[in-house]
């Protein structure tokens, strides 16, 4: 079972310039909790395919080939996914608790509407992954790269990005809650009409933002990103620059 992260990440950090949190005093942003997977002995998974709806308690799945496989609806708890190819899997409304993901590859895989909640996710591999409307808490992605992510309108809360690339990161509408960029780099990520509360950009070593840059209140970045991100904010404003 996960153990909930009590440890430097939780509280508050101070040193940060937001925008309006309610009631809390400026300079001070909420550091998101992280999980603590602690897998049981796990049984291998037997010869055979996902089932939509499926139940996998205490199951590993190691170097399978789960493409355009159907597991909707399923759910994995205690899990462990460890070097398998999602390519056109279908996970839609899947639920991961208490697991861990490492290193799973593949492109167009389907996670809408899924649920992560005390989850690993290392060293992935993945382009055009689709996570609209998907649900992540205490969620920690360390490590990969991964192109074209779709968040739109998902809820992050507790989520920490740790040492991986994102290229193009959608987060449309979404809402992100105690959320960390930690030794990323993070390629035109898209904010729009996105709402933030204690996300933490200052470990980004990367940080560009293709649209929504209106939606950072709630945010906060380092002076650094501030001058890097002086253009993209004067044409938000309307402010031109001459001379």
């Amino acid at each position: 079972m996960a153990r909930t992260g009590t440890g430097a990440g939780d509280g508050a950090r101070s040193g940060a310039v937001t925008g309006g949190a309610g009631g809390r005093r400026p300079g001070v942003v909420r550091g998101a909790r992280r999980p603590e997977v602690r897998l049981p002995v796990l049984e291998p998974f037997a010869d055979g395919e996902l089932e939509p709806d499926g139940d996998y308690d205490g199951v590993e799945f190691r170097e399978r080939d789960l493409a355009e496989q159907d597991g909707g609806g399923a759910r994995f708890m205690d899990c462990a996914v460890t070097g398998c190819a999602l390519d056109g899997t279908r996970l839609r409304k899947a639920r991961f608790l208490d697991s861990v993901l490492t290193g799973p590859r593949g492109v167009g895989t389907d996670l809408a509407e899924a649920t992560l909640r005390d989850v690993e996710v290392l060293d992935a591999r993945l382009g055009g992954a689709q996570l609209y409307g998907a649900v992540l808490e205490r969620v920690v992605v360390r490590g990969g790269k991964i192109d074209y992510l779709n968040l739109r309108q998902a809820r992050l809360r507790d989520v920490v990005f740790e040492g991986c690339v994102l290229v193009e990161p959608d987060f449309g509408g979404a809402r992100l809650e105690r959320v960390e960029f930690v030794d990323c780099a993070v390629k035109s990520v898209d904010f729009t009409a996105a709402t933030l509360s204690d996300v933490d950009l200052r470990g980004a070593v990367e940080l560009g933002i293709a649209g929504g840059v209106g939606r950072l209140s709630g945010a906060v970045i380092s002076a650094a990103q501030l001058l890097d991100l002086a253009p993209v904010l004067a044409g938000e404003l309307g402010i031109r620059v001459e001379g």
